[in-house]
């Protein structure tokens, strides 16, 4: 996926460039900074000297040394003080500069910490907010590998609200999928002495429409059935590649919404049988803004369906019902639950 969040320790990313969230000076500091200077030696320092420190918002490009990156780019974040001193814009500023380095140089990818979210004393959660927006902006526009490096739990955190109304949305859904499937368990076990003798249940056959619901223009319950018959034997990929026609969107518009890679959407396109991995047929879903109800018919095509038993699946189901389809948006989420992202 073109922006991963990970569990990681920054120094040990072998990437093309990572991020140092740097002090003015660029002399080292503490927590990154002075990690990154440790882990590079002295080489980085005496770079760093000769290239006259950086003004807040900017960025600078050193080699790596010992590091496992190729180069670091230098950037400085503000110190927060309030939220009404331009820090959002300063931050911001970070990482479109940082980006616009990286592809000006011609990186295939690039790591970041969190930048201004420990000493300078940025709320993590609104600092996560404007690194998810700056970085998939970005991503919509430009082919390269980010990732967003956090070194544990407790550096990475989204918004307390949106934490709370998740859970809320997963307890109240995940008790009650439990509580119907012990329901369901014991309905079975009471019913097993019958079972044997119970017929098969009827298929279900559409009442037929009236000779004045016909006169009315009235359309059989089912829509147009010679449409319906042709999507029966639809693919996955057939399917997609419909949803996309009928959205208007380009190719490269829904795969990046999507952050799938462009080999991989290559791969769909090309195989009308290719079955895809559940997180990828969401991230598709999630793309094309389909709705609850398309986004079951999309994971059929795959051999798939959405559970009330799966946290995954409930925070999935969460955002779709709330209209909100940012996949970076859904993989911070996700990632807070600790939960597989999407593709």
């Amino acid at each position: 996926m073109p922006l991963a969040i990970v569990r990681n320790d920054i120094t040990k990313m072998a990437v093309d460039a990572i991020v140092n969230a740097a002090d003015p000076s660029l002399l080292g500091g503490g927590g990154v900074d002075g990690a990154i200077h440790s882990a590079a030696g002295a080489g980085l320092l005496a770079e760093c000297r000769a290239l006259g420190g950086c003004e807040v918002g900017q960025a600078k490009l050193t080699g790596g040394y010992r590091l496992p990156a190729k180069y670091v780019i230098h950037t400085v974040g503000p110190v927060y003080r309030d939220g009404r001193q331009g820090e959002r814009e300063l931050l911001a500023s970070c990482y479109r500069e940082s980006l616009a380095l990286a592809r000006a140089r011609g990186f295939a990818s690039v790591a970041f910490p969190l930048i201004s979210a420990g000493a300078f004393g940025y709320p993590r959660a609104e600092a996560l907010r404007v690194a998810i927006d700056e970085i998939g902006a970005f991503l919509l526009e430009n082919e390269m590998q980010v990732y967003l490096v956090v070194f544990d739990g407790e550096s990475y955190a989204i918004s307390e609200k949106l934490f709370s109304d998740i859970k809320e949305y997963i307890d109240d859904r995940y008790a009650q999928a439990h509580t119907d499937i012990r329901r369901e368990r014991g309905r079975r076990d009471a019913c097993a002495p019958f079972a044997m003798g119970a017929s098969r249940a009827r298929k279900y056959e559409p009442e037929p429409l009236s000779f004045e619901m016909c006169e009315a223009g009235a359309k059989p319950p089912h829509g147009d059935l010679d449409d319906r018959l042709r999507r029966l034997d639809e693919s996955f990929s057939e399917m997609l590649l419909r949803k996309i026609d009928e959205s208007g969107m380009t190719d490269a518009q829904c795969y990046k919404r999507a952050n799938i890679d462009r080999k991989l959407f290559s791969k769909i396109r090309s195989d009308a049988a290719y079955k895809p991995s559940k997180p990828t047929a969401l991230a598709f879903a999630i793309a094309l803004h389909l709705s609850l109800a398309e986004t079951e018919e999309l994971l059929r095509k795959a051999g798939f369906a959405l559970s009330h038993s799966n946290k995954f699946d409930i925070i999935i189901e969460y955002f779709i019902s709330h209209g909100n389809y940012n996949i970076f948006e859904i993989n911070e989420a996700l990632f807070a639950f600790d939960q597989s992202l999407l593709v």
